[in-house]
């Protein structure tokens, strides 16, 4: 069993080139009619942090001491929409394919893969605006904290990947899956510290807490950009649920893969 889970991942690792041209087809599909085209990358985790910046500051004041509310939410608004983004389209590219895999051999975890990378592509343009913005707010994050941060961006891919292509593979035999997936992104929005100081999280519940895994990436996008500071150990926490999440959706993918033609 392990020699073929190798196997196939050396497959896929030989399949990149295909997990490339098929992320820039998708990126080029998504804004081939848009008037706004890239700007879409922007405006929604803009839109997103400028109303919780009204709302949080105007009528249900956050403590978040001496940082701004747009600079502190846009710096988890950002991270979080790639995650929710992802997750939407990862759950639907083996159906929205499914013409495709049962005509063509290829490794069909490349559709979901390639839906994730075509999203890291708005991740990073609107990270260059929220780069912009933390000059203007005069909150440039320093050089030794900055040495994380493809460290958290990795063990974020890591869980959104996990997550992603195991619930594309239920969404082949279960619809119910991507109804469900909004659902359990929308819940687990609140549930972590987007809109809200960790200040706001009783101590006591703090160890609970952080078995979110986005909780410690959240906070660690903060610590980073925001603080000019490590990472503390719960970036730790999440890391290893990033490796648990890529392993057991890998495994419950390749399960699946040998029914999928069955269900079309």
């Amino acid at each position: 069993m392990r020699w073929k889970v190798v196997g196939q991942v050396r497959t896929l690792v030989r399949s990149r080139d295909l997990v490339f041209v098929w992320t820039g087809r998708t990126i080029k599909a998504r804004y081939q009619q848009s008037a706004l085209g890239w700007l879409w990358a922007v405006v929604h985790p803009a839109a997103t942090a400028a109303l919780f910046t009204v709302v949080f500051t105007r009528f249900v004041p956050v403590n978040t001491g001496s940082t701004p509310y747009l600079a502190f939410s846009f710096a988890a608004v950002v991270p979080w929409t790639f995650l929710a983004v992802s997750l939407a389209d990862m759950s639907a590219s083996l159906v929205a394919n499914m013409g495709l895999i049962t005509k063509v051999y290829f490794p069909r975890e490349v559709l979901p893969i390639a839906a994730m990378f075509s999203r890291l592509m708005d991740f990073g343009l609107a990270f260059v605006v929220l780069g912009v913005l933390l000059v203007l707010y005069d909150l440039p994050p320093s050089l030794p904290a900055l040495l994380y941060l493809p460290v958290v961006v990795g063990i974020q891919m890591s869980l959104i990947l996990g997550i992603g292509i195991a619930c594309a593979a239920a969404n082949v035999f279960y619809r119910d899956t991507e109804p469900l997936l909004r659902l359990v992104v929308q819940l687990w929005f609140y549930a972590s510290p987007v809109i809200y100081s960790m200040t706001a999280v009783p101590t006591s519940i703090r160890g609970a807490y952080f078995m979110n895994p986005m909780a410690g990436i959240v906070e660690s996008y903060r610590d980073i950009l925001l603080k000019g500071v490590a990472p503390g150990p719960y970036l730790w926490l999440s890391a290893g649920a990033g490796v648990v999440s890529l392993c057991a959706g890998y495994l419950v993918f390749k399960r699946l893969e040998s029914r999928f033609a069955d269900v079309v």
